[in-house]
């Protein structure tokens, strides 16, 4: 099935991590390698090995595209493919996804952008007492790219020998 996608501002928790892959149709992409502006990728979330996936039905809070974990272990399909834009920060222009700048996530099936916001969150009053997500922001596809759709990478090692 299915899993709801959330997030938590600002959080060092090992449940927002993410490995990223190559999309559907792309050809293999090396563990550790540089990932292009333009590039269709796989998020795969590692404690559950889903993947991040969007389609037509709307989220729980905002009317918006839900977001979701779906397939196992890089398998999914379509809905899973997004495409990595990159912000272009001052004057230089970007050619890959860096640490600690923005960039956007743009889904390769419905074009909505990827994004949340504090002011969406579960919380009693829509999730009820006990609520295992209380607190957390909804994930939702947005249909235009703004404040919301912007997104940093803030941890990830790669190890080889």
């Amino acid at each position: 099935g299915q899993q709801l996608v959330t997030c938590v501002a600002n959080s060092e928790s090992p449940k927002g991590l993410w490995q990223i892959r190559n999309g559907s149709d792309e050809p293999f992409c090396e563990a550790g390698w540089p990932v292009k502006c333009g590039q269709k990728i796989r998020l795969t979330h590692l404690q559950t090995g889903s993947n991040l996936h969007t389609h037509g039905v709307r989220s729980p809070l905002s009317n918006q595209h839900e977001v979701t974990g779906f397939g196992q272990d890089g398998e999914g399909d379509s809905g899973d493919d997004w495409i990595v834009e990159c912000s272009s920060g001052g004057y230089r222009s970007k050619t890959h996804l860096n640490r600690d700048e923005p960039f956007m996530l743009k889904s390769g099936a419905t074009g909505r952008y990827l994004g949340a916001s504090s002011t969406v969150k579960f919380n009693e009053q829509n999730c009820g007492r006990g609520c295992p997500i209380l607190n957390q922001l909804e994930v939702f596809g947005r249909n235009r790219l703004d404040d919301y759709s912007h997104w940093r990478i803030e941890l990830g090692v790669h190890l080889t020998k």
